[in-house]
């Protein structure tokens, strides 16, 4: 059998070619690959810088928010102390006789007979209105309901002062 010295030559012509040409399609491919992963890694990063960013971003807005809160809240508290506070006064100084409530009398009823008979005083800042003086009874339930009063309108603002924290845009 004679051996085709042309035909093996040329089948391992071939073979070294595909051969080389697939070292070089993978040495291409290779490189692409490599800057792709290089690229995917740069953009994974720089999501990871701007996520890190935006994260610290919204930590201090809410750390901002905490403080307005934490001041807004001081300061009614600080508000609803300084009104029990005067409320007790001014409730002890009822107590002790010290302060007397009176109410305006509407001066046609009084010349008609049917008023109080005004309370005795020399000053007064009513120009000689004609006033009543109320029974002590009667003043502390008005400084109680005066004093929930109070309360109620600290807390509304307290209330208000907190949504506005939360919305400042509207």
């Amino acid at each position: 059998m004679v051996v085709p010295w042309k035909m093996v030559g040329a089948v391992l012509l071939v073979l070294v070619g595909a051969a080389g040409s697939w070292q070089f399609q993978d040495w291409r491919y290779g490189k692409q690959l490599a800057d792709q992963a290089r690229l995917h890694t740069e953009s994974l990063n720089q999501l990871t810088l701007t996520a890190a960013t935006a994260q610290q971003a919204e930590q201090d807005k809410r750390l901002a928010l905490e403080q307005r809160l934490t001041a807004s809240e001081q300061t009614h508290y600080r508000a609803l102390n300084d009104a029990q506070r005067d409320q007790d006064r001014l409730r002890d100084r009822l107590a002790t006789a010290d302060l007397r409530l009176s109410v305006l009398i509407d001066a046609g009823d009084a010349a008609q007979g049917r008023g109080v008979p005004a309370a005795s005083g020399t000053g007064g800042v009513d120009h000689a209105a004609v006033r009543a003086r109320l029974d002590p009874a009667h003043a502390r339930r008005i400084i109680a309901i005066t004093d929930e009063g109070d309360r109620g309108l600290i807390a509304l603002q307290a209330c208000q002062a907190y949504v506005r924290a939360l919305f400042p845009s509207r």
